[in-house]
């Protein structure tokens, strides 16, 4: 235990002079009682109690008083409590096939549900960022224990042609290194350092969640990518999510974002397009990993598990498949976190001072009651 104010504690010098105070004072009463002739008269004047009565209120006093001092003093204790120590890069895809309502209102508005009760239940304890990706990829969010700001960012998501799966990891590899200094930021183009995939414990604590309904077709290789990631201890935790069914597109107000000539943002404040309902069409999150956007509906729709699963098992990660609504949030319930115990100092004063108090009235209370006549 340590004191704030240690000099405080100066103050329990008074509970021994108060008690030999008191016992100075008994003994003189006592003398002075004995210079009466006739002890039977004083007995008899006496109030009849026990001897440990007449004494306990003051022994009371003095408890009351060195728990002040205590108090006084500021005592604080080391605890151990346990710390998130992750930090979780969101990095979801908004492109626009992500509009697909195969998944009632469709794959986005569900997206952005879960993602944003993930981030409510977190309670602020662990760091979360964000990474919108489509054509590119940008940094929404950098990693924060603000919920508000995590969810303001996921509610005005908007969507954009392409899918940039790789671009997406270094995106989210860029946005651990601000906040993790054993992480190199990554390179523009992905490279391998030949690194191998390590042991659950060799692992940073900071991972990624890559969340996709499509398939590579623009940016650097997904793969290359992974093993960037793999090189830095990062984990990259991959979700399919939609159904293979062929299914039209329907984009809600805020989530028409960019066009097809790349005008707009795909994770700015949220304005234009009209409501929901108002795009239709039949618009893909990209073709096979590297390739342009080609082909009917209902291939463009196709989630690239091959590659997913690859991204997953280079990084340690794990690849899940999450066809509706309730399978996506048991998805997001189930990433892992990283608790620690942690040391942290915490002021306990206010219990010594509540505990003052109580004796001092306990105290009173006990003196009234037993020498009342």
């Amino acid at each position: 235990m340590r004191f704030a104010w240690p000099f405080a504690l100066l103050l329990l010098a008074l509970v021994p002079i108060f008690a030999l105070l008191y016992w100075r004072w008994l003994h003189r009463k006592r003398k002075y009682a004995m210079q009466y002739s006739s002890l039977s008269l004083i007995r008899e004047a006496m109030p009849n109690n026990a001897s440990w009565r007449r004494h306990l209120p003051f022994v009371l006093l003095l408890a009351s008083l060195a728990a002040l001092a205590l108090g006084a003093a500021r005592p604080q204790m080391i605890r151990d409590v346990s710390e998130n120590q992750t930090s979780i890069i969101l990095a979801l895809d908004v492109s626009r096939s992500m509009c697909a309502v195969d998944v009632e209102p469709n794959r986005l508005t569900v997206a952005q549900a879960a993602a944003r009760d993930f981030v409510v239940n977190q309670n602020g304890e662990a760091q979360i960022g964000i990474v919108a990706f489509a054509g590119t990829a940008s940094v929404v969010v950098a990693p924060t224990t603000d919920t508000q700001v995590l969810v303001d960012a996921i509610d005005n998501f908007r969507t954009a042609f392409g899918t940039a799966l790789g671009g997406a990891q270094l995106k989210a590899l860029d946005a651990i290194a601000e906040v993790n200094d054993d992480v190199a930021p990554a390179d523009i183009e992905a490279g391998s350092d030949g690194a191998s995939v390590l042991d659950a414990d060799e692992f940073q604590a900071d991972i990624i969640v890559l969340l996709t309904d499509g398939a590579n077709s623009s940016g650097p290789d997904p793969l290359a990518a992974a093993q960037a990631a793999a090189d830095r201890r990062v984990r990259v935790f991959t979700i399919g999510f939609g159904t293979d069914e062929p299914t039209e597109m329907i984009c809600g107000g805020t989530q028409i974002g960019v066009d097809e000539f790349g005008n707009g943002e795909f994770g700015s404040d949220g304005f234009g397009g009209d409501s929901f309902g108002g795009l239709t069409g039949s618009f893909g999150g990209g073709g096979g990993r590297g390739g342009a956007i080609t082909g009917e509906p209902s291939q463009l729709l196709v989630i690239d598990e091959p590659v997913l699963q690859e991204i997953a098992a280079a990084t340690g990660g794990e690849y899940f498949r999450a066809a509706d609504a309730a399978q996506l949030v048991e998805v997001f319930r189930n990433l892992p976190t990283d608790f620690e115990l942690a040391p942290e100092e915490v002021e306990v004063s206010v219990w010594f001072t509540a505990a003052g108090f109580v004796l001092l009235l306990s105290a009173l209370a006990l003196s009234l009651r037993f020498n009342r006549s």
